[in-house]
């Protein structure tokens, strides 16, 4: 099966590092919509913590503005991604964020409906995309059941969770002339599978979401500069070691091809590299080489000044129209590219939902 080219992507921020539910967008490509721009307004009947103040209380306010209606932002990142072609849609969760609390309080918030998630992609085993992998699992099975009741369908399929086959038994980081720092440990196949889940392992490319996804195998790594992290080292429990890997290898990006745009790219953390990301999804899925967008962590928080000119200059090179960096991205890459190449840089924030559509309209005032 091949890549499809769809009319309309929607990317639902479920987890991200940032909050900014004011600013809007201003890009022409990306219609954006924040929280404060009429999501979580309330009627007023009476306040629940202190029974004196009912509605009549406030003039003639018939709306609040509720603070615990607001997503929380964490350490991590998870998309809702929902592609459309004519009457079909599919829809995938990439990645689940740091842990299962933030997860659910951040989907409740938004209300996000969750019940017509087919396939749950992680992009590498850290613990800021795995944490809250089985409340994702829990709540994606409880809303698809719900929704074949009210569908009157005897059968529910459960969730298909894609990873990668390589799992680490531990993860970490480690300084020279000291101990290793570990991460939490990623959740398990079994875990997973406990959790309700369908786990289908894949270390090659393939296509997911009724062809409308593509799914990378192992990311090239070509550039010079983009080596991976620094110190980042992995534990086996068979040989009781901690060794050298810098390079996450088993990291995948997903892409989607927008009709008569090009390629939007999604990216975890981009470890190996968001320029060697790029270039791998442009090599091997895009049409007339057109990448549209890059979506997600681009890892450029803890990087030289050198490896950021580097990573500015190649990432402009491949001209996305628009790009919507968020996680371990970090605000000088942000201010660089945006100097770099003036209003192509839309910040993805927790909360907010971005339509990339075929058809370049003006976004809502």
């Amino acid at each position: 099966m091949s890549l499809i080219d769809v009319d309309k992507i929607e990317i639902t921020v479920l987890v991200d590092n940032e909050l900014d539910p004011i600013t809007p967008s201003m890009h022409p490509e990306v219609h954006y919509a924040g929280q404060m721009r009429g999501l979580n307004l309330t009627p007023i009947t009476k306040d629940e913590h202190n029974h004196n103040h009912n509605h009549g209380d406030r003039g003639d306010a018939a709306l609040e503005l509720r603070m615990d209606s607001i997503c929380c932002a964490a350490h991590g990142l998870s998309l809702l991604i929902t592609a459309t072609k004519g009457d079909e849609k599919h829809t995938l969760l990439f990645d689940a964020g740091p842990e299962g609390a933030v997860w659910e309080r951040n989907v409740g918030r938004l209300q996000a409906d969750v019940s017509g998630v087919e396939v749950i992609h992680l992009s590498h085993w850290h613990r800021d995309h795995s944490g809250g992998l089985e409340a994702a699992i829990s709540k994606i099975s409880a809303a698809r059941a719900a929704s074949q009741r009210r569908e009157d369908k005897s059968e529910t399929q459960n969730v298909v969770v894609d990873l990668h086959p390589d799992r680490p038994d531990f993860r970490g980081v480690q300084f020279p002339g000291r101990p290793p720092i570990s991460l939490e440990a990623d959740p398990t196949f079994a875990q997973l599978e406990a959790a309700g889940a369908v786990v289908e392992k894949h270390a090659e490319a393939h296509i997911v979401g009724g062809g409308f996804f593509w799914v990378s195998g192992e990311i090239p790594r070509l550039t010079e500069y983009e080596g991976g992290i620094r110190g980042a080292v992995r534990y086996t429990t068979a040989t009781g070691q901690w060794t050298p890997d810098p390079l996450i290898k088993e990291e995948r990006l997903v892409a989607c091809r927008l009709k008569g745009k090009g390629l939007v790219v999604f990216t975890g953390c981009s470890h190996a590299g968001v320029v060697n990301a790029c270039r791998h999804a442009v090599s091997q899925v895009a049409e007339d080489n057109a990448l549209h967008a890059v979506v997600g962590g681009f890892h450029m928080a803890d990087n030289d000044p050198t490896k950021m000119k580097a990573t500015v200059a190649d990432l402009k090179a491949l001209s996305p129209t628009v790009i919507l960096p968020g996680h371990c991205t970090g605000w000088r890459f942000k201010y660089d590219y945006e100097q770099a190449v003036p209003g192509s840089l839309v910040p993805c924030f927790v909360g907010t939902k971005y339509v990339l559509d075929s058809v370049t309209t003006q976004p809502p005032a």
